[in-house]
């Protein structure tokens, strides 16, 4: 069984954890993180914490560390969590400069395939035409005074 952990607040960090677990702007995972350990530094021990937060034990404990070894920088999620976008808004004005500038007309699946083959960027032609249209509509709406 795994040695208890306990985390000891000072009470400049218990209102800090405070004010951020009811604060509306921050992420709930960040709320909770802020939760967790006003919990156990009241006393409370990590399977009943657990039990709260219908959670693993495990998330708990990382929650304790991460704030032992990174304070309150420990609450939020790592850079670089979720998927990356594949395209950039380079591909987009370069297919808007395409549609504009060469003879010949395109439908959404020809542009799909274009960005494909030219720019290795792999989207749906779905997708594209949504971002397409969405891009155009905002520099439309920039234009009008």
């Amino acid at each position: 069984m795994p040695a208890p952990l306990r985390i000891i607040l000072t009470s400049e960090e218990d209102h800090t954890l405070s004010e951020l677990r009811e604060a509306q702007t921050v992420p709930q995972r960040t709320r909770d993180r802020a939760h967790i350990l006003r919990l156990n530094a009241q006393g409370w021990n990590v399977p009943a914490i657990a039990e709260i937060f219908d959670c693993h034990q495990h998330t708990v404990r990382t929650t304790l560390r991460r704030w032992e070894e990174r304070g309150l920088r420990g609450l939020w999620e790592a850079p670089g969590r979720g998927a990356k976008p594949k395209w950039k808004e380079a591909d987009l004005d370069y297919l808007i400069d395409c549609v504009e500038n060469e003879p010949r007309t395109y439908n959404s699946v020809q542009l799909a395939k274009k960005l494909g083959q030219e720019r290795a960027v792999d989207l749906s032609s779905d997708r594209l035409r949504r971002l397409l249209k969405k891009k155009l509509s905002l520099e439309t709406n920039e234009k009008k005074p």
